[in-house]
Order: C-alpha cells, then sequence, then structure tokens
C-alpha cells in the first residue's frame, strides 16, 4: 500500500475498504490493510479536498461512521448519552482515552486512530 495521490486511487482504495468492511472475521492483516486504508483515504480526502486541514480524531470518527454506515443513535450505547454524542459528532468534543477504546472496540479499528 502506498500515499494515495489521485481521485482514481482513493476510488481503488475506497472500494477495497468497503470490501474488508463486510468481512465477517477479517484475519489481523486485513484488520491492519483496513485501518491502513481508513488512515490514508482520510488523509487523501483532506489534502486533496480541504488542503491544509489535518485528520483528526472528529474526522476519523466522521469517516468510520459513513464508511460503517453508522448513525448517531447506534453511537449512544457505547458512548453513553445522547448529548455527548451530539458533541461528539459536531466536533464540540474531544475524544478521551476511555472513549477512544470503547469506539476502536465498536468499530473494529485500532484506538490511536482517535488520537490516543
Amino acid at each position: 500500500m502506498q500515499v494515495i495521490k489521485t481521485e482514481e486511487e482513493n476510488e481503488r482504495a475506497l472500494a477495497v475498504l468497503e470490501e474488508l468492511m463486510h468481512l465477517e472475521n477479517r484475519s489481523l492483516e486485513q484488520d491492519e490493510l483496513y485501518e491502513l486504508l481508513i488512515f490514508l483515504i482520510e488523509e487523501f480526502e483532506q489534502n486533496f479536498y480541504r488542503p491544509g486541514s489535518a485528520s483528526t480524531p472528529h474526522s476519523i470518527l466522521l469517516l468510520l461512521m459513513e464508511q460503517q454506515e453508522v448513525t448517531a443513535e447506534d453511537l449512544v450505547e457505547v458512548v453513553g448519552s445522547e448529548d455527548t454524542v451530539f458533541d461528539l459528532v459536531n466536533g464540540r468534543s474531544h475524544i478521551s482515552n476511555e472513549l477512544a477504546e470503547s469506539l476502536g472496540n465498536f468499530f473494529k479499528v485500532d484506538s490511536s486512530l482517535f488520537g490516543l
């Protein structure tokens, strides 16, 4: 895997990510590829569509929600309250280490994607 430099490469990476997302029992290597693709896609989209902005825990959360078709309501059980979910989704609250662990488990990604 390499840095994504074009929209075509990004589309191919998104297609692979979607395939991996729907696998029931991903191998360790597939999990690592899944996490790497999330990072690479997010980096490309941040730089290509919004130059000067960097990946943040908030943007990673939104990308994962979009890719896995997770709604804010789906996160209430993980986060604990509707108000906290609302604040997280709208970028008004930061993701604590404990919450990063819970989100990592929920999305089946490494919690460090959320800034640990």
